[in-house]
């Protein structure tokens, strides 16, 4: 005997639709769609467009969009999406898995979810949610992990909490398994110029992963703080005239730990390979058959400067900007530097590690041909909570630190850029 088994919410249905009050009703049932190779129409040009269409093709959809026009950006991705340069036809969600209605006209948005409907393809809409079979959540990744919001069509809810979620596993405040790569081996992280802020989420989620962190003086220190207790911290700091770790003790204790089973990482500031000595150490590790990946950092040579609102180059003032060290002096018999033909570059100069050297520095400058007029900034201790600057000329850099008591660390900017971002302290600028 046959029997006919009630299907929920059927009541009130037509043609296999459900009212918009009964959608209302039910919570929606959250899914992950597989779109690689499969045709997806989005019609509509404009800017909710444009946010959709990334994300299709991210997951491999092959997308159509269905516009008379279409902003720039969406134009530049032809021919990677197909653009039909015209009005919606129903026929062209023929074939078709899912829909999305961008337009700003809801007459065809309705058009648009009526024949999806027809078709029985899951449409989404931009104007009425309400009257959409698909709501687009709030999602974002992280690893192999993708995390999706959505919320009673309160999208800046969904959206901040997603936000949250995504941050907390970048930060590694919150983990799942797998999420965190906790392989032995070294993880070289560059940490920026100092502000915590400034670290890449990167640099977050290796010290979430580690084991042990073995960390310079100007590695981001408040990070240090965010440690778990079974993190071993090892401090290696090398201070100007004063203590220091040797770089082969430091290369010998990273290969060391990770040859204990342990995942290292080296935490420094600015960029592992700006006079970092990274590649030092990746030698050692490569020697040692020690897995080692690179993480890279903010440079302070670029970063301080621009947190102090001075450009390196600008449009008919400068073409080009070298970053030079100067821990060694003009002269010295192990220095490298061509301070000559660094004096002839009308461009603009960055010195790293040169407090103590800068006098002789800017000396070797002027007598190389630069005017002694040339405008300077001193920064010191750039991003963090104590900044501080000095501007000067090449002429009277020495007398002017001495004068503000400048010590380390401090990045040094030199050349007409700084007249341009600060005229204030330049007459005639």
């Amino acid at each position: 005997m046959a029997r006919t088994l009630a299907t929920p919410g059927r009541r009130g249905r037509e043609n296999g639709r459900v009212p918009p009050a009964d959608q209302d009703e039910v919570r929606p049932y959250p899914i992950g769609l597989r779109l690689r190779g499969r045709r997806v129409v989005v019609v509509g040009g404009g800017h909710v467009a444009q946010r959709r269409v990334p994300g299709l093709l991210a997951a491999g959809a092959d997308v159509v969009v269905v516009s008379p026009a279409v902003t720039p950006a969406l134009e530049g991705l032809v021919p990677e999406i197909a653009w039909i340069e015209r009005g919606f036809d129903e026929h062209d969600l023929d074939e078709a898995w899912y829909a999305v209605a961008a337009t700003d006209d809801p007459g065809v948005n309705a058009a648009v979810a009526a024949a999806a409907d027809e078709r029985r393809i899951f449409c989404s809409r931009a104007d009425d949610a309400r009257e959409a079979t698909a709501w687009t959540m709030a999602s974002g990744h992280h690893g192999s992990v993708t995390v999706a919001v959505v919320g009673n069509r309160e999208p800046r809810q969904s959206a901040a909490l997603r936000d949250e979620i995504i941050t907390a596993l970048r930060d590694g405040h919150l983990s799942t398994k797998g999420a965190l790569d906790r392989s032995p081996g070294v993880v070289l992280v560059g940490g920026g110029p100092g502000d915590p802020e400034l670290v890449t989420v990167a640099a977050r989620h290796a010290l979430a992963s580690a084991d042990v962190v073995v960390a310079d003086r100007l590695a981001p220190r408040e990070l240090l703080d965010e440690l778990g207790p079974h993190v071993e911290l090892v401090d290696v700091a090398k201070l100007p005239r004063g203590r220091a770790a040797a770089q082969e003790t430091i290369n010998e204790l990273i290969v060391a730990r990770a040859r204990e089973g342990k995942r290292v990482v080296r935490f420094k500031g600015g960029d592992n390979f700006v006079f970092g000595r990274g590649f030092e150490e990746i030698e050692a590790c490569t020697a040692a058959g020690v897995p080692v990946t690179v993480v890279p950092g903010l440079s302070s040579a670029l970063a301080v400067p621009a947190r102090a609102g001075i450009p390196v180059t600008h449009r008919g003032v400068a073409h080009e900007f070298t970053v030079v060290s100067g821990h060694l002096p003009p002269g010295h018999a192990e220095s490298l530097v061509d301070w000559d033909a660094l004096a002839r570059l009308r461009g603009t100069l960055v010195l790293l590690m040169a407090v103590e050297n800068a006098p002789a520095i800017a000396d070797a400058l002027v007598a190389g041909g630069r005017p002694g007029t040339t405008p300077v900034a001193v920064l010191v201790e750039g991003t963090l909570p104590g900044e501080r600057a000095t501007y000067s000329t090449l002429g009277t850099l020495g007398a002017d630190m001495d004068r503000d008591d400048v010590r380390p660390p401090a990045i040094i900017v030199i050349g007409d850029v700084v007249r341009v971002a600060k005229p204030e302290h330049y007459a005639g600028g």
